[in-house]
């Protein structure tokens, strides 16, 4: 590769390349661990520990089970489950077995899940049983034939299964009838145990998944992801976190969902690829489990998002030191932005490290804050290794932009998608000339790194000006009696197009909306202001914890549209 600006602000030893990267795939990864060190701990799960060797024969299983119902090479197959064993267990079966794995939000509606499931083409879907009589409400409509349903008591040690069974099961929806021709899993399991394992020769060309983009912007896409990426994914992310993160030892927290691109590609590939004990966490909102899966397992790596964290951090056990974070080395805040006060405050807190990342579904990691070198406030960090970025017009979309000036960030890669499945408009958009055209508006400074101002689609013209909402929620934010605060554009009488502000005060805090409007005029140009304040007790977010700007000017049309 050149040499680019990024490059004298890696940490030391952090290398500028992969190349050339081994002709392996992450479940080849799994099978080399678990023949070096069979016993030693892939996953935690609320006590319950599944050594390397157990993984692979639990995989093992899964996949008979898989290729016994008629699954072939390239078959996709839906995994609606959020982080339990069963998600990764099955995720690697379907591997292989030679399939595509198509992690579904469990947490879609209806129209969500129809037109996730049928546009993957999944006619097998694995769920987990709280789920269950969603998937078979939509199961004509989204094209499955084979439904196996699996619950979460079978990966929970013997005592908390009879008292989960005893206490729970039926109250928090996971107790179900199945309806005839359904399987469960484990009876598949057994059914088949006798067949021989799948070899199913995979090549990194090969589609080992397809996520869902966030549909923050608009309906969500399909996401196909070869194998390859999958992996190289994984060894860059790992290269840049190897001066703090050990292997074989950190005990990491995977509490970001796998469905979403954050956990499933970019941590789980990492992790596997560092062969630290992953500890599962099925619902981070249930934050008394949250902790208390941080006091019994005391990670020392910690992924998350700055929502999360500042959630944390205002918590009374935590804030009264009852429970200790002081276990943690690393942590990561990726899928929305970090604020300075927030990565100040979590250090002071644990004594470690917080970094910021950014990414896309298509791309997996793009930059990433040095572990142990210079942060600059406001950056997403510093192009990892093999990821070139430049900076082009936002207008022109070829002309490369000088140092410093602001325009759509374009990224080279190995590890960027194979495209959007049945849409190949949308893929000759972002793919073209060997770059990958994020839709994300930013700038390079003369050090390499990166700072992020919004997205492309969501600017917002008032009276022609533009105006980024990122920039205007990142001064916003800063008023210290703001907790959260959303930005977008809003029809406007006067100016076409307005900026509008939602936000969210911290407990016990009072500010009127002047008082918010002249504190951001020291800082933005007048057009650039908040026209428009609105107080609001939370935001619309998507599941990984980002602000659903998209939401919040649709709720705003409504109320316009009414006279309200």
């Amino acid at each position: 590769m050149a040499d680019f600006p990024w490059f004298k602000n890696y940490d030391a030893g952090v290398p500028h390349t992969l190349e050339p990267y081994p002709n392996r795939t992450l479940l080849d990864q799994v099978y080399n661990t678990a023949g070096q060190r069979p016993g030693h701990t892939m996953m935690w799960f609320k006590g319950t520990v599944i050594t390397y060797a157990q993984f692979r024969e639990h995989l093992e299983g899964v996949a008979r089970a898989l290729a016994g119902l008629g699954m072939k090479k390239g078959d996709r197959v839906a995994l609606m489950m959020p982080n339990i064993p069963q998600m990764l267990i099955c995720q690697f079966a379907v591997w292989k077995a030679g399939g595509v794995a198509v992690p579904v939000n469990p947490l879609y509606g209806e129209a969500e899940l129809v037109h996730t499931v049928k546009d993957s083409g999944a006619e097998i879907a694995i769920v987990m049983t709280p789920f269950y009589r969603l998937l078979k409400s939509v199961q004509g409509r989204a094209g499955v034939k084979t439904i196996i349903a699996t619950s979460v008591k079978e990966y929970l040690a013997p005592l908390k299964r009879f008292l989960f069974g005893l206490l729970m099961e039926k109250k928090q929806g996971h107790h179900v009838e199945l309806e005839a021709g359904d399987l469960w899993l484990q009876d598949a399991i057994r059914k088949y145990a006798g067949a021989p394992v799948p070899d199913v020769k995979l090549s990194q060309d090969d589609t080992g998944l397809i996520l869902f983009s966030g549909g923050t912007t608009g309906t969500p896409k399909g996401v196909m992801i070869s194998h390859g990426s999958i992996f190289k994914n994984g060894m860059q992310t790992r290269a840049w976190f190897s001066t703090l993160l050990t292997d074989w030892e950190d005990v990491t927290i995977l509490l970001m969902p796998l469905f979403h691109i954050y956990g499933n590609i970019i941590l789980v590939s990492t992790l596997l690829h560092a062969r630290v004990p992953i500890v599962l966490v099925p619902n981070p909102r249930d934050v008394p489990d949250l902790l208390s899966t941080i006091r019994t397992t005391r990670p020392r790596f910690f992924p998350g998002i700055a929502t999360l964290f500042i959630g944390l951090m205002n918590n009374p056990d935590v804030k009264s030191g009852k429970i200790d974070f002081r276990s943690m080395k690393m942590c990561v805040a990726a899928a929305a932005p970090l604020l300075p006060e927030t990565k100040k405050s979590w250090e002071a807190l644990t004594g470690g490290k917080l970094v910021e990342a950014y990414g896309l579904t298509e791309s997996g990691i793009i930059a990433m804050g040095p572990i142990l070198g210079k942060w600059k406030e406001g950056a997403v960090g510093l192009p990892t290794p093999d990821v070139e970025v430049k900076i082009v017009d936002i207008l022109a979309g070829e002309k490369e932009m000088p140092t410093g000036e602001t325009g759509e960030i374009a990224i080279r890669s190995p590890q960027i998608m194979q495209g959007y499945r049945n849409n190949p408009e949308a893929t000759a958009e972002m793919l073209r000339g060997g770059w990958l055209y994020t839709g994300d508006v930013g700038h390079l400074d003369e050090d390499g790194y990166l700072f992020i101002t919004s997205r492309k689609k969501e600017l917002i013209k008032p009276s022609g000006h533009q105006v980024f909402p990122g920039e205007v929620e990142e001064v916003v934010a800063r008023h210290p009696a703001v907790l959260e605060v959303g930005v977008a554009g809003v029809r406007d009488p006067e100016q076409g197009e307005a900026v509008k502000a939602w936000v969210v005060l911290k407990p016990d805090q009072r500010c009127t909306a002047e008082e918010l409007q002249a504190f951001c005029k020291e800082s933005l140009t007048a057009y650039k202001v908040p026209r428009y304040v609105e107080f609001r007790e939370m935001l619309p977010k998507s599941l990984i914890g980002k602000v659903l700007r998209r939401v919040l000017q649709e709720e705003e049309e409504k109320k316009q549209q009414s006279g309200r």
